[in-house]
């Protein structure tokens, strides 16, 4: 009752006042409350549900960051501040797209919060933003997940404040109309409302979020590709990929643990469109908080969906060393859309676990992608030597090193060589024509013999000259210059054999 006559003291309303407005007038159904009463009532069913003492600002964190669990053992007032930032990032090697953003990153910082907190949520869009925008927090109950609340124009700032309910993982996204192509340009991430309790304590945790992109450029294509909403429409995806970009979590930037530590993965999908099939290859999820909820526990998980607008948790010990491969196991989006990350596990092998070798980098984004906001795309082009070199080093990385690895030197009796190729360095329009036309069949390389297909790769003549620049211009090579020119000259092969 003191808490009562205090928040009472606090809005100038007397005891009897509120109770007044408690007593409602029932129109057609519907309870009429006096809007002046709505923030003393708010704050006194908050003390009702649980009390709150101070206030603290969230820890916020950038993927595959994540907080730290939360200690204390009383709810508090958590203040939020996320700013919404247009900007142009890289979403493969060579290729820009313009992002949304919350926080600077796709997807937007991670939030942690206990429940039963009072949330006291602001939300900025950078004055340099071209729209306006909005977030509804699935972890929100009440209209719009706060999207109402926080409309919020170029260079504005909004307020608004909720309880946390009820514990769990919880997408949160734009919802500014349209919503789908707010989310499509990477405005979404997660909030995780700890139990009162928290989770089993566990060594590292990471923050994995897969979205699908639209790009108006197939695949791979090198320069500044804009969204392209037709086919955001019929939901064919250019890009899939865990935390914006193709190279997220491969390389120096794979998530890094050591054999006999549990991790945790807080997993999200902002889709728009795509339901991911969530697997890592060479693990089992010792549990599965299924759909991100606390309450149900699924064990001995081997893949777990994860729905568009849904997330999942997921536990499991590392038992071996070697690299274990996130991937969507809808295969082809992981192998030729990019939907791939690493984690790299140091350590020795638990006895008996696994005594097979583990090869490093095999699982690369082989590339090659089917195909409008009204921009035009911007196709880089090399205007020297150099630029050759590099726009055909990107075209490697994303056709050509699954196969042949990043160094260039195959996989014995599947891959042959690229490097000190006795084959390429003896026939320069052979190696064309094996790129832009495909190759089957014997083949013999630096003294071994291979028996299988190459697939034409569908590249242009430029993206042809390039990547064979760059591997003539490697690994021992002949430092051979392809030019477009070399490549128009070699035919088309037709599918029955002939040329054109």
């Amino acid at each position: 009752m003191a808490k009562f006559t205090l928040v009472c003291d606090k809005y100038h309303i007397s005891q009897v006042e509120i109770i007044r407005s408690v007593i409602v007038k029932q129109t057609r159904g519907i309870y009429m409350f006096n809007k002046v009463m709505l923030p003393c009532l708010f704050l006194i069913s908050s003390i009702a549900l649980g009390k709150i003492k101070g206030e603290e600002v969230a820890v916020l964190t950038a993927p595959p960051e994540v907080p730290p669990p939360i200690s204390r053992s009383h709810n508090t007032k958590v203040i939020v501040k996320l700013e919404v930032i247009e900007k142009k990032m890289k979403i493969s090697d060579g290729v820009d797209y313009t992002f949304w953003t919350f926080g600077g990153t796709v997807p937007g910082s991670f939030i942690r919060i206990k429940e039963g907190d009072l949330v006291e949520f602001s939300l900025r869009n950078n004055p340099s933003s071209k729209m306006p925008h909005n977030i509804d927090l699935h972890a929100v109950t009440g209209p719009g997940g706060g999207a109402s609340a926080s409309f919020t124009l170029p260079g504005h700032e909004s307020v608004f404040s909720f309880k946390a309910l009820n514990s769990g993982l919880y997408v949160y996204h734009c919802a500014t109309a349209p919503v789908g192509m707010h989310i499509a340009n990477g405005l979404y991430g997660l909030i995780f409302v700890e139990p009162k309790d928290g989770l089993p304590k566990v060594d590292r945790e990471f923050y994995v979020m897969q979205g699908d992109f639209y790009t108006k450029g197939k695949y791979g294509k090198q320069g500044y590709q804009p969204f392209d909403m037709e086919k955001a429409i019929d939901e064919k995806p250019t890009y899939v990929v865990f935390n914006g970009s193709t190279n997220s979590m491969t390389g120096d930037k794979s998530l890094k643990a050591k054999v006999g530590e549990t991790i945790r993965l807080f997993v999200g999908n902002g889709g728009p469109n795509l339901v991911s099939s969530f697997h890592v290859i060479g693990e089992i999820f010792d549990k599965v908080y299924v759909e991100g909820g606390t309450g149900t526990i699924n064990k001995n998980v081997q893949t777990t969906l994860v729905p568009a607008g849904g997330s999942a948790i997921v536990d499991f010990k590392l038992e071996a060393q070697g690299n274990l491969v996130i991937v969507d196991h809808s295969i082809f989006r992981t192998f030729n859309k990019g939907s791939l990350g690493l984690i790299k596990v140091d350590g020795d092998s638990e006895k008996d676990v696994f005594s097979g070798k583990m090869a490093d980098n095999v699982y690369l984004p082989e590339g090659g992608a089917i195909q409008k906001i009204n921009e035009k795309e911007v196709v880089t082009k090399a205007s020297n030597i150099e630029d050759q070199f590099k726009l055909g080093k990107n075209v490697y990385s994303q056709n050509c090193a699954a196969c042949h690895q990043p160094d260039g030197k195959g996989v014995k009796g599947a891959f042959p060589p690229l490097a000190k190729s006795d084959y390429l360095n003896k026939d320069v329009k052979g190696a064309i024509s094996a790129v832009k036309n495909g190759l089957s069949g014997e083949l013999k390389v630096n003294g071994e013999i291979y028996n299988g297909v190459m697939p034409s790769l569908g590249l242009s003549d430029a993206d042809i000259a390039n990547v064979l620049t760059y591997i003539y211009g490697s690994w021992g090579n002949s430092k051979k210059i392809v030019k477009e020119s070399d490549v128009k000259a070699v035919p088309i092969k037709k599918q029955n054999g002939g040329e054109h």
